[in-house]
């Protein structure tokens, strides 16, 4: 199988990331609409509220992760929340997943971060067993939300 590399996406790559971001939004029960991803993660990527990490094997974007930064102010430091996480079906299962998982905590550690966290639904059995594979712990804590809108 060929190598999956990692790297830091440039708005140079927006239009690669469009489909899978929109496959991402579909699969949390979004309607498909990729003119509406591709201004989130142009608006996001100009503005510097995110970090998108890119994985590709043989030249092609197969998968990408976003980080938002966020703070803490028990822990008086900078964390990073890895928020999105796609991999193409095409490509499920040649690592890309863990290979995002280890570039972003090594990004989030470069910058000094404190620490990074994500949240996936309980009734993910794959994605869980993937986070504690690599490392990641499940918090005793629990989230909580409140939705307003769209």
């Amino acid at each position: 199988m060929p190598a999956i590399t990692t790297r830091r996406a440039t708005l140079a790559d927006l239009e690669a990331i469009v489909p899978l971001f929109d496959a991402y939004r579909g699969f949390y029960g979004q309607a498909s609409d990729p003119a509406r991803a591709r201004d989130w993660l142009r608006e996001r990527m100009q503005r510097d509220e995110s970090v998108v990490l890119v994985a590709e094997r043989e030249g092609a974007v197969v998968a990408f992760t976003q980080l938002y930064p966020m703070y803490s102010s028990v822990r008086t430091a900078r964390t990073w929340i890895l928020n999105d996480l796609f991999v193409a079906e095409s490509a499920r299962r040649s690592g890309a997943a863990r290979a995002l998982l280890d570039a972003a905590a090594e990004f989030a550690r470069e910058q000094g971060a404190g620490g990074i966290s994500l949240e996936t639904t309980r009734d993910n059995a794959p994605a869980r067993a993937l986070y504690r594979k690599a490392g990641w712990s499940e918090d005793a804590t629990q989230w909580y939300s409140h939705t307003f809108g769209g």
